[in-house]
């Protein structure tokens, strides 16, 4: 009911189309338009059998389709909507790669008089915005943040919490984080496109951009139209200031209801999973 509420009237080449659906009885779903290429997820990150070799041209069309969903829901749409729960299984790709944003049913709607909600905590550890998953303190930038990790992931062909032989499970915005110190942040590049053309110059721009977004400070990070401009190129993002990120890493941070969450301290497993 939730997701029907939140997207029946909604028109947009970059959000799912939903045709109908049934809530009666056992045999409760949602009708969308079929995706020939699945999720960002599966093409991305899956097995040999489904993962494809994308092009830089196609990350670059599916980061920029997925940052004008966002900028249509947060600022065109009246009243706004939260999505809550941005990442890669949630982003469906069609015949042409074209992304389209899906699985509305953790979204909320914000009236024009509402800068933010305080509500429990729901979403994927990993895309969670620091400053939401620890007070409940929801805006349109816990969104951005999740984009933000979601844009590094596009780039770099890793998950938001990822394993590596020499130094074990890390976290993707922490490993972004540290190859920007070192101006080697071009190198966190999928290597699959090293085997490509791709300009070095717009992936500098798209990680630094990731970066920008996840910023601890949600004050500090952009609203998803200045982001768009950013990733165009229209907004200089070499000249920006980029502070720490924000990153929880703890599950017990999180807030989930009244109180906070006891149930394990760290999440070892890469395979992110709904709180």
């Amino acid at each position: 009911m939730s997701e029907i509420a939140s997207i029946s009237n909604i028109t947009h080449p970059n959000l799912v189309k939903l045709h109908g659906g049934c809530i009666d009885g056992p045999s409760k779903l949602l009708v969308y338009d079929y995706m020939e290429n699945n999720s960002l997820a599966q093409i991305l990150l899956g097995g040999e059998e489904s993962r494809a070799k994308l092009s830089w041209k196609v990350r670059k069309g599916i980061a920029l389709g997925i940052a004008r969903a966002l900028a249509y829901i947060h600022e065109e749409m009246k009243p706004h909507i939260v999505h809550r729960d941005i990442k890669l299984s949630n982003i469906l790709l069609d015949q042409d790669f074209t992304p389209k944003v899906s699985d509305f049913g953790l979204s909320r709607i914000f009236p024009d008089n509402v800068t933010h909600l305080s509500t429990g905590v729901a979403g994927t550890l990993g895309y969670l915005a620091p400053e939401y998953a620890v007070s409940g303190h929801l805006t349109r930038k816990s969104d951005v943040y999740s984009f933000g990790v979601l844009l590094l992931e596009i780039v770099s062909g890793r998950t938001a919490i990822d394993f590596d032989l020499q130094v074990g499970e890390f976290f993707l915005v922490q490993k972004a984080w540290e190859m920007y110190k070192s101006n080697k942040l071009v190198q966190l590049v999928d290597p699959v496109l090293n085997k490509m053309s791709f300009s070095e110059q717009e992936v500098d721009r798209f990680l630094r951009v990731g970066l920008i977004c996840v910023q601890q400070k949600c004050g500090l990070r952009p609203y998803m139209s200045t982001a768009i401009k950013m990733m165009s190129g229209e907004v200089d993002v070499r000249n920006l200031q980029i502070s720490d990120p924000g990153l929880i890493t703890n599950i017990m941070d999180v807030k989930i209801g009244n109180r906070r969450s006891s149930s394990f301290t760290k999440m070892l497993s890469p395979q992110l999973q709904p709180l």
